[in-house]
């Protein structure tokens, strides 16, 4: 089954201790060495500043686009990861282990094919 992993953080708690900027990637880094190891993973990616974000609608015909995500979030969008795995549960181990889960919070979803869920 695959799941999307997706990273939802916030820029300010990034500024608390440690101070270590890279000690998140690192851990990153070394959870993508090892699922890729394991066979789980399939792609992972870190997200562009919100602020290079542009949301789109379509009303009536009439196309829209404006700057960022909604400007009241305090979260956004961060990376994702795409894992195959056996269970949700394993997926929400990999999750877990996700620096940002302790900052932030980790989204696990199933993904569905054109049948539907894989399960």
């Amino acid at each position: 089954m695959k799941y999307l992993v997706l990273i939802y953080s916030n820029p300010t708690s990034w500024n608390e201790p440690p101070d270590d900027d890279y000690a998140a990637w690192r851990e990153h880094f070394a959870l993508d060495e090892e699922l890729a190891e394991r066979g789980e993973l399939i792609s992972s990616e870190p997200l562009a500043d919100p602020e290079l974000t542009r949301t789109v609608r379509v009303r009536n015909g009439v196309v829209s686009s404006t700057d960022g995500p909604y400007a009241e979030a305090k979260e956004y969008l961060a990376g994702y990861y795409l894992v195959e795995c056996e269970s949700i549960e394993r997926a929400v181990e990999i999750a877990a282990r996700m620096p940002d889960a302790r900052v932030g919070a980790v989204e696990v979803r199933p993904v569905m094919n054109n049948e539907g869920l894989e399960m």
